[in-house]
């Protein structure tokens, strides 16, 4: 899907043709539409197709007058018990006063700018609307990264009464997702730092300061992605313990039940063989032996009691 669109009277307005200042979206886009494009701008046939590989690395490459700026963003998905989150690339291209972007599903960064919840956004300001990207992208990475904390919060908060794998598999996969997270957050550092020393920047110092607090942004990402890791890592492994030391304690009282029924199994073996008892020819010897029984059960609970086996 192609969309193409141009700040208009200072509002984003979506157009059918290409025109200068405009900026190009590619959402999953087919062969005919990225064909289209590398013909009508002489594009590398690489930059476009390199977003749409799901394993792509950010990187930042530069040919004549045309730039590939890939990045890595956050992408959430639901799922049954929770949501699932990840990263996908998404690629840049500036060329000829257009601005293109890629990207393989919809993506709520993209939805930022199409909906103008992004102040100061211009389709014809390519470097500003460039660095305003990776701003937004970093600030989706922090949104998301609270939403991993807040999820493992709660999966602990069921760990405490559980006896099953199953919390422990949710914890594994937000600490999966962390993984994915940080991997992605260092490599829009290295594009970031590359971006400090391109030439398009030292036109504009607004644009400096901007990408300045865009790797603040991203390194508070960074940051937060470590301590979260370390946390859940040490959780996991905490309760690892508990959820087997839970399981312990159901076996302890399990085995002293039995010790407890076994009691008054015994007297009843010996009481039922074919061979003469005490009481077998008394009214009362049923009642007695029932007693006996009992009060040995009891006696043996209290023992187990005491040793804190219950």
């Amino acid at each position: 899907m192609k969309k193409i669109y141009l700040t208009v009277d200072d509002h984003l307005t979506e157009i059918n043709t290409l025109e200068k200042g405009c900026w190009v979206h590619l959402q999953n886009p087919t062969r005919e539409e990225i064909e289209g494009l590398n013909a009508r701008f002489a594009l590398d046939p690489t930059y476009l197709q390199a977003a749409l590989d799901e394993e792509e690395s950010a990187r930042i490459e530069r040919d004549g007058d045309q730039t590939l700026i890939i990045v890595d963003i956050p992408y959430v998905e639901a799922e049954d018990n929770g949501y699932s989150y990840s990263t996908i690339p998404m690629g840049i291209v500036m060329v000829d006063d257009v601005i293109i972007t890629v990207s393989t599903r919809v993506t709520p960064l993209i939805s930022d700018f199409t909906e103008e919840r992004i102040r100061g956004f211009w389709t014809f300001k390519r470097t500003r609307f460039i660095l305003q990207l990776l701003n937004r992208n970093a600030t989706r990475f922090l949104a998301y990264l609270k939403q991993i904390d807040k999820s493992s919060m709660l999966v602990q908060e069921r760990l405490h009464k559980s006896l099953r794998n199953q919390e422990l598999l949710q914890m594994m996969k937000l600490e999966k997702s962390l993984v994915f997270f940080s991997t992605s957050l260092k490599g829009n550092e290295m594009v970031m730092e590359k971006m400090l020393r391109m030439e398009m920047l030292r036109k504009y110092p607004e644009d400096a300061d901007l990408l300045d607090d865009v790797i603040v942004e991203n390194k508070q990402a960074i940051e937060m992605c470590a301590i979260y890791r370390d946390i859940m890592s040490g959780t996991m492994d905490a309760f690892a313990s508990i959820i087997s030391n839970n399981l312990n304690i159901v076996m302890k009282i399990l085995t002293s039940l039995t010790v407890v029924l076994a009691v008054p199994t015994i007297f009843a073996s010996f009481w039922g063989m074919n061979v003469r008892v005490p009481f077998e020819d008394s009214n009362w010897g049923f009642f007695v032996v029932l007693g006996i029984s009992i009060v040995a059960a009891v006696g043996a609970f209290i023992v187990l009691w005491r040793k804190k086996m219950f």
